[in-house]
């Protein structure tokens, strides 16, 4: 256990995460004018915290074993699914869930009927992953 928690492999994409939902903290609070610790353990935001996750590990691996290392590859190819799946499927799902919110809005002021509302904060935007890519390249370049 001690040996992955000294690995820097391990360590500093965490870093880069955390980063990234204190980020989200500030960012959220700064927009409502107050503590937004919600926003901690949630997905979606400014910025992509996965984002920055598999970024910074693709980083790391690009300067410690090179872009030719099979390695890296993998940690790349995993970094373009991770970067798609936030602005493209989960982006989706929200705007979505948006939508399906609405109606059932409607449907409840119509004919009173009682439902949960569906989390609609789920992806990114082309933003909030560009940020992530940035906080994930400083991370893996400094640490």
């Amino acid at each position: 256990m001690i040996a992955l928690l000294r690995n820097g492999f391990v360590w500093s994409p965490l870093l880069a995460w955390a980063l990234g939902q204190v980020l989200k903290v500030a960012t959220d609070s700064l927009r409502a004018h107050q503590l937004s610790l919600r926003s901690l353990g949630s997905s979606g935001g400014m910025p992509s915290s996965h984002t920055a996750m598999t970024v910074c590990l693709t980083t790391r691996l690009a300067r410690l074993l090179g872009p030719g290392s099979p390695i890296f590859a993998a940690a790349a190819i995993l970094t373009i699914v991770v970067v798609y799946d936030a602005t493209g499927v989960r982006r989706a799902a929200g705007q979505q869930a948006l939508v399906l919110n609405r109606v059932l809005d409607d449907l409840r002021s119509h004919l009173g009927l009682r439902h949960e509302r569906v989390f609609e904060l789920l992806g990114h935007t082309p933003v909030e992953v560009l940020v992530g890519i940035a906080l994930g390249v400083v991370v893996g370049m400094l640490v």
